[in-house]
């Protein structure tokens, strides 16, 4: 049987612009399907995407769920497309509220978006929950970029019973690009969810930075990448002192016989 992973990205082109996240998002899970592994790979639709351009449709089957946070519906739509030349498919986890007509990180102003948690969390279940409906059981759960940082504390701790996920590793890129805005003192309230208690989320202070969310990360994942030249210094060693699996930055040609061999140690093969 084929081992199974499902990318998570915050950002893949050329449904977004050229960078270095965007490029390796689209990129790594092509890599991994021309190796054997069977992939899903999931990014937000963010406004800016076209839809036409890219040929996104909705699943209808898939949408309709709707996901509470902050005590508020949020109704979960999911679109696809296949990128061209490679034809690797793209889910789209959309909402009216938190991606549509929206930019990515900043609104037009040049002002970060002071919701970013929440767009965050609701990427993350959206995801979850698409899986679970796709009735697909990842080996590995490879998140890349912030938005997708809530992930690894939902799998391990609100799906750690669902059969998707009751055996999945999960593994976190570390990049270059950051937040410079707290997440709010919402967040927390927020994350709850399921097993996610105020209990559990105590070590952290209410006013989450990029630093917390990117410990947040590190702390329910089970390895951790350098997918840069020029990461987070204080995340890298965060992860260090949690004596974590760490990939050091492969560069960026021939990275894909290093990213196999990390996920092989990671489901201990």
């Amino acid at each position: 049987m084929p081992k199974k992973i499902l990318f998570i990205n915050q950002e893949i082109t050329p449904y977004v612009p050229e960078s270095e996240m965007s490029l390796l998002g689209k990129q790594l899970p092509q890599a991994m399907q021309e190796r054997g592994y069977e992939i899903r790979t999931f990014m937000p639709k963010w406004g800016t995407i076209n839809e036409r351009r890219g040929q996104l449709h909705e699943v209808i089957r898939l949408s309709g769920m709707n996901l509470i946070i902050d005590d508020t519906d949020h109704p979960l739509i999911i679109k696809v497309a296949s990128i061209p030349v490679s034809r690797i498919q793209v889910y789209f986890i959309d909402n009216e509220d938190y991606f549509q007509k929206r930019k990515m990180v900043e609104n037009e102003n040049g002002e970060e978006y002071g919701d970013n948690g929440e767009r965050a969390i609701f990427f993350a279940r959206g995801v979850l929950e698409t899986v679970k409906k796709l009735r697909w059981t990842p080996d590995i759960i490879h998140c890349q970029g912030w938005m997708s940082a809530v992930v690894p504390l939902y799998v391990k701790k609100a799906y750690n019973d669902e059969p998707s996920f009751a055996n999945t590793k999960v593994v976190t890129s570390l990049f270059t690009k950051q937040l410079k805005s707290e997440l709010g003192t919402k967040f927390k309230h927020c994350l709850e969810f399921r097993d996610v208690k105020s209990s559990i989320l105590s070590g952290y202070p209410n006013d989450f930075s990029f630093m917390e969310l990117g410990q947040l990360a590190i702390d329910y994942s089970d390895g951790v990448i350098e997918a840069g030249a020029e990461v987070n210094p204080q995340l890298l060693d965060y992860a260090k002192s949690k004596d974590l699996p760490i990939l050091p930055f492969p560069g960026n040609e021939g990275y894909a016989d290093a990213y196999t061999e990390f996920y092989n140690k990671i489901i201990g093969e």
